[in-house]
């Protein structure tokens, strides 16, 4: 046997062709089912996020992501000031750092 002959059988027949290309299309057809399950949800909760944020004013109560409770005395470009029970102390908390907003109405965002 020479050694072209023994490429050619490792390199496999045009039969065995056909089955490695349905593998080779698995990946293209799973992009689809990808995007559904995981990048859109994601978007849409950046989303809900990003208009939570737009729509929050004085007097909300908010959540922040460490976990933090105060209730929204001012708001400026990227920063919100709050009053945090029980001394009423003023804390300067970045706006990205809100993880929720209960308004005075009592429903709850995020």
């Amino acid at each position: 046997m020479s050694v072209a002959t023994s490429f050619a059988l490792l390199a496999g027949s045009p039969a065995g062709a056909g089955g490695s290309s349905i593998t080779m299309l698995l990946p293209l057809l799973l992009i689809p089912v990808l995007y559904l399950v995981m990048i859109r949800p994601q978007q849409k909760r950046q989303k809900q996020w990003q208009s939570m944020l737009s729509s929050i004013k004085a007097g909300d109560r908010i959540t922040t992501a460490g976990g933090i409770r105060g209730i929204i005395l001012s708001i400026k470009d990227d920063v919100i000031v709050i009053r945090v029970a029980p001394d009423g102390i003023k804390l300067e908390v970045a706006k990205n750092a809100i993880a929720s907003v209960t308004t005075q109405d009592g429903t709850s965002g995020s």
